[in-house]
């Protein structure tokens, strides 16, 4: 009975074959190549984007798949445990490869989406900014030309009392005369110029005090501007800067990514060619072994033939000393002596 994933189906039956035949394990994983590499990547809407997602699993779930097969036929066949290990390495790193290249769209177009997010919020808090500055400016503004108002109109009041108290001095001064005629003009005349001149001096006063007032005022406005101006143009710079943190931060992480990436990638590549080496080394040290064996061995038998023995005794002779060997060898006694013709 076969057990199905969504890219691959190996029989029981053939497992063996699949893991241990170069020629049965790579078709397999072409064939998940093939239908992976298919998928035509679109990030401009969600179901292409979901689509990405699905395939990349899928390459994992058939990456597990294979794997668990593995690992149940190392359990067993014991006697294979280092071929089937290797295929399930190859199938491991090629497919983790695969799995990461096609989903590398996805996960580029979603660190492209958080550097969006990060700059739409920065712009959203530079136009919090500029609002909050036009309703300071707007307040201020208004404030200014109320002051300037209440001015205006304290140099109305004072010019009225003026006038008004002008006109009582003048009104007095009649009546005074009137009162005690002739004989008290000049202290009447004395006492007007007096009141006049107290009245003169107290008018002075209040508009000096006015001057005063509409100068604080202007000040105080022109002191407001240029306060609302650099609070403004501070906050612009604040924003200018996190907005370029931002972005430098969203590059950055980008860079770092592509770094790890790149990494990985050459950390896959010198284990293969570390493997590759040793798989060489392996095989030649093997092939000096069995001819180091065989000169011995072809040594014994000239030695043998030396002293009378004919070459197929002599050859029987080695031979049974090598099978006594190999039986000491699997008890766990000595190595055995290969012979090699």
């Amino acid at each position: 009975m076969s057990e199905i994933t969504d890219l691959v189906v190996i029989e029981k039956t053939n497992a063996l074959a699949v893991f241990t035949s170069q020629e049965q394990l790579d078709p397999l994983i072409e064939a998940i190549e093939k239908e992976a590499r298919s998928l035509v990547p679109d990030l401009s809407t969600k179901k292409g984007r979901d689509a990405i997602a699905s395939m990349a699993h899928k390459v994992a779930r058939s990456k597990t798949y294979i794997d668990n097969a593995g690992k149940d036929l190392v359990a067993e066949l014991k006697a294979l445990p280092k071929q089937i290990d290797e295929s399930r390495r190859l199938v491991r790193e090629r497919l983790d490869a695969l799995k990461d290249d096609v989903r590398r769209p996805l996960t580029e177009w979603e660190a492209e989406q958080e550097r969006i997010k990060a700059e739409e919020a920065m712009n959203a808090k530079h136009e919090e900014a500029l609002a909050m500055n036009a309703e300071f400016d707007l307040q201020r503004a208004a404030k200014i030309e109320a002051d300037h108002e209440m001015a205006l109109l304290m140099n109305e009041k004072i010019d009225r009392e003026r006038k008004e108290a002008r006109q009582k001095a003048e009104q007095a001064k009649r009546e005074h005369e009137e009162r005690i005629k002739r004989e008290a003009e000049e202290k009447a005349r004395r006492e007007a110029e007096e009141a006049a001149k107290r009245e003169i001096e107290a008018a002075a006063a209040r508009e000096r005090e006015a001057t005063l007032a509409k100068e604080r005022a202007e000040r105080e406005r022109i002191e407001s501007e240029q306060r609302a101006e650099r609070e403004k143009q501070e906050a612009l710079a604040k924003a200018e800067r996190e907005r370029i943190a931002a972005e430098e931060k969203a590059k950055r992480e980008k860079e770092e990514a592509i770094q790890r990436e790149r990494a990985a990638a050459e950390a896959r590549e010198q284990a293969r060619l570390a493997e590759e080496k040793r798989i060489k080394d392996e095989e030649a040290r093997r092939a000096a072994d069995i001819a180091h064996q065989k000169k011995i061995n072809n040594a014994a038998m000239t030695i043998l033939m030396s002293t009378g023995l004919s070459e197929a005794a002599a050859r029987a002779c080695v031979c049974a000393i090598v099978k006594n060997q190999k039986a000491l060898a699997a008890s766990g006694q000595r190595q055995p002596i290969s012979i090699n013709y």
